[in-house]
């Protein structure tokens, strides 16, 4: 790929969750299509490993170390972003917790307000921060992960599941209210991924059985073109044919 020809040639993404997995795959790849990637996660080890690779390939990145749960980062994250480039492209919400797996009646509070406020309340801030700079774009994209546990009852997924299903109706609502303008705001189920989240929910699973990240990741570039219309819906990532190694 040419970063200067790709398909993302220009564009300014902010992905977080960006140290590993999937945000990390997403990074590389969007990186390699040109975009200039704006990269948030805790680890400041994590960021500068991804950002070697990427600018090692040709792309260029930002780094921003912070904890998303400290609110007024998000903010001034915005403000920094709307001084040096005036808008912004794309947005990739990828940071998430799994939470505790266990009985709903004995998860410990502590454990429940940090999944929620990382599943669901910094996605609030970010919108809250990056919707006038999405504004300020030709064509607004913006992706929030998602999971089929919002949609299933099941035992012992009961954080995780209920903070995937307000997230989802959160996106929902803000999709509607952006009807009229030049943004859309999708949520991405990216599915049986291997990743540090499902080997922690799965952790009998034979992690070669299920998709690479960076096959999850590819999927996200054609969801953020400005020729990509589609809004507030949820999007299911395609699984890799049954003879691919992904």
């Amino acid at each position: 790929m040419n970063a200067e020809t790709g398909k993302l040639a220009g564009r300014i993404a902010v992905i977080t969750g960006a140290s590993r997995g999937i945000g990390r795959a997403t990074a590389k790849i969007f990186a390699a299509e040109g975009a200039h990637v704006i990269l948030v996660a805790r680890t400041q080890g994590g960021l500068e490993e991804v950002d070697d690779e990427i600018r090692a390939a040709g792309g260029t990145a930002t780094l921003v170390p912070i904890d998303l749960t400290d609110y007024d980062k998000i903010d001034e994250m915005g403000a920094t972003i709307f001084e040096r480039y005036g808008k912004l492209d794309i947005l990739i919400a990828n940071a998430g917790l799994l939470g505790t797996m266990g009985p709903i009646n004995h998860i410990d509070p502590k454990i429940w307000e940090q999944t929620m406020a990382v599943n669901v309340t910094v996605n609030w801030r970010l919108i809250r921060s990056f919707d006038p700079l999405l504004r300020q774009s030709d064509a607004g994209r913006a992706i929030f992960l998602t999971s089929a546990a919002a949609h299933y009852h099941r035992a012992f997924w009961g954080i995780y599941a209920t903070s995937k299903a307000a997230l989802e109706m959160m996106v929902g609502t803000y999709a509607q209210e952006i009807l009229k303008t030049n943004m859309t705001a999708n949520l991405f189920n990216p599915g049986r991924t291997r990743t540090s989240m499902r080997a922690e929910a799965y952790p009998g699973e034979d992690p070669e059985t299920v998709k690479a990240p960076e096959f999850t990741a590819r999927q996200l570039v054609d969801l953020v073109l400005p020729s990509c219309t589609l809004n507030g819906e949820v999007i299911t990532a395609e699984e890799p044919p049954e003879d691919s190694s992904d």
